[in-house]
């Protein structure tokens, strides 16, 4: 009897499992591989477990360095970004990644730790309402108040943040319910009749563009990155070589079709190239795959298209036509938008003229600026980074003037390439978002782009790329201000350089020895190749301080409220 005893009672804790068991066994069916995560008390539950958990785990030094780390980690292998954070300052710590994920179809699952449910909404130590703050800012959120529905609920979330238009789903995990017990639940099927994306595109509609694009005249497509997120980069490339449509590239499309292809143009919008906004501007066709119409794209909508016919393909119907009047609507994956489109073996337009025309554009107004070796210019700087990685590295980058000089003159050739913070525009972003990048491909080349002042807003991550030893080659284009505020303070504000310069700095070498990470300030053009040449290959981190010029602006720009024909700095 004693041992029938003793067996029944293994048996039941075997069946007997904590809140936490059920998350982290349900994120191995995930085949999460990795988990961005700083522990606090709501999440102590879940963490006690963790150590026992074969799953990687990444300690950044901040909550939002983890959000952006994961962002990368996202943006490279397509899989879903996991972020744990506590509860209160560590859950509002990951608002910005949320918004910035939100804005720029990242798929993320983020858990916040919350106070016991008894206490919730009596201003307990560390509570804050995570569902309330972040219900815009989330394709999806819910607070779990039953531990039965913990492997359905993250099951969901997985299925929510990577089918449809990625985007971040946020689950707040109240303490109470991660340190609870319960009898091990049923394996769950998701149930979700609210949400069906419109995955496969209506036929007649690929029809009437298939229609449309063969008695165009001056087609082009915009790729976004819309062509990135569902694999179709191929596919775009065997339907542009099968129609003979050019293509232009959004910030975020970049690297889904081939920059060094004769029918790419470049970067279209703010600070794109002549030959892709005038492609825009004068286009009678407009197929827009996977791109959302922003306003740094459009410019003013006045001029945007005046005399095209726009198909716009796309996974949310909710852009469509949200900004631009849209003639053929296309709702579905783009992948199989082009699949279909392909198949349908559309003859070719007619558009030799239209052809000769984009490339006379493309040899008269290329990219430009004077070169020098002193001050070091930021353009050459970036081109050298080309060269040494032969335009194969994962190029990932922070925002101001480095990331436009960033996607203007390091082509990428090919997809997942490139990271880069697009809607929300957030400084900070470039080195956590590289970390994540380099555990998403450690094989890669990461090279990571800043400015100096975005750099110094998480240089605190520098402890993760030592303490991991990620091969992360840190690029600061130092211009010692804040260069696209003194930009605009230069042009729109008669020089008048409110608190955008930055006199005082620490130096950023002497901060990457406290890391115990190697570092070079870089002067000019003959030290660059010099130090480039050593440090490109290492399987170590290094930070480069390029000291660039001052006062070096980004150009061709399209100002506030101008169209696509109205740029300034275009090079005659």
């Amino acid at each position: 009897m004693l041992q029938q005893a003793a067996f029944t009672k293994v048996e039941a804790e075997k069946k007997t499992v904590t809140g936490a068991d059920l998350l982290l066994e349900a994120l191995k069916k995930e085949e999460v591989e990795v988990i961005f995560g700083y522990p606090g008390g709501a999440v102590l539950p879940i963490y006690d477990k963790i150590y026992d958990c074969d799953i990687m785990h990444v300690l950044p030094r901040h909550e939002q360095g983890g959000i952006h780390a994961a962002e990368g980690y996202a943006r490279v292998s397509g899989k879903a970004g996991v972020v744990i954070a506590t509860s209160g300052p560590g859950a509002t710590n990951v608002v910005t990644g949320l918004a910035d994920a939100m804005m720029d179809s990242l798929p993320l699952v983020v858990f916040t730790g919350q106070v016991a449910t008894g206490v919730i909404g009596t201003d307990a130590f560390q509570e804050a309402d995570i569902l309330g703050i972040t219900t815009p800012i989330t394709k999806y959120n819910c607070q779990i108040r039953n531990i039965e529905e913990i492997p359905r609920i993250i099951k969901e979330a997985f299925h929510i943040a990577t089918t449809g238009r990625p985007g971040p789903v946020l689950i707040d995990f109240p303490k109470d319910i991660a340190a609870g017990l319960v009898e091990r639940p049923a394996e769950p099927e998701i149930s979700l009749p609210g949400y069906q994306p419109t995955i496969e595109p209506n036929y007649l509609q690929i029809r009437k563009l298939t229609e449309a694009v063969s008695s165009a005249k001056r087609p082009v497509i915009l790729a976004g990155a819309g062509i990135l997120f569902s694999k179709a980069s191929d596919l775009l490339l065997e339907y542009v070589e099968q129609q003979k449509v050019p293509v232009v590239h959004t910030l975020l499309g970049l690297g889904g079709f081939p920059a060094d292809h004769p029918l790419f143009l470049g970067l279209a919008g703010m600070h794109g190239c002549y030959t892709a906004n005038m492609a825009l501007y004068e286009c009678d066709l407009l197929v827009n795959i996977g791109a959302r119409f922003d306003d740094r794209l459009t410019g003013n909508l006045a001029h945007f298209a005046p005399n095209a016919t726009v198909a716009h393909i796309d996974i949310d119907p909710a852009e469509i036509g949200k900004n631009v009047p849209t003639a053929i609507p296309v709702v579905g994956d783009a992948k199989e938008a082009l699949t279909m489109l392909v198949k349908q073996e559309g003859k070719p337009p007619e558009h030799s003229e239209w052809m000769q025309t984009l490339e006379g554009y493309k040899k008269e107004n290329p990219y430009w600026y004077e070169n020098s070796d002193s001050p070091l210019k930021p353009q050459r700087v970036t081109e050298m980074l080309y060269e040494k990685t032969n335009g194969e590295g994962i190029v990932v980058t922070d925002v101001g003037q480095h990331q436009m000089w960033a996607a203007q003159y390091y082509p990428l050739k090919n997809p997942d390439r490139w990271v880069t913070s697009g809607g929300l525009g957030t400084m900070g972003f470039g080195l956590p978002a590289a970390i994540g990048a380099q555990i998403a491909d450690p094989s890669a080349t990461v090279i990571a782009i800043l400015g100096d002042a975005g750099f110094q807003m998480s240089t605190q991550e520098l402890a993760v790329i030592r303490e991991m030893n990620l091969p992360i080659k840190i690029a600061i284009f130092n211009n010692r201000s804040l260069g696209m505020v003194r930009q605009w303070q230069q042009i729109f504000y008669q020089e008048r350089y409110s608190h955008s310069k930055i006199p005082s700095q620490p130096s950023f070498v002497k901060l990457a020895d406290a890391y115990d990470i190697k570092a070079y300030e870089i002067n000019s053009e003959q030290e660059a190749e010099k130090i480039l040449a050593e440090v490109m290959k290492d399987k170590e981190p290094v930070l480069l301080d390029f000291r660039v010029a001052e006062n070096e602006n980004v150009y061709p720009m399209i100002a506030p409220g101008k169209g696509l024909h109205e740029m300034v700095g275009v090079k005659k």
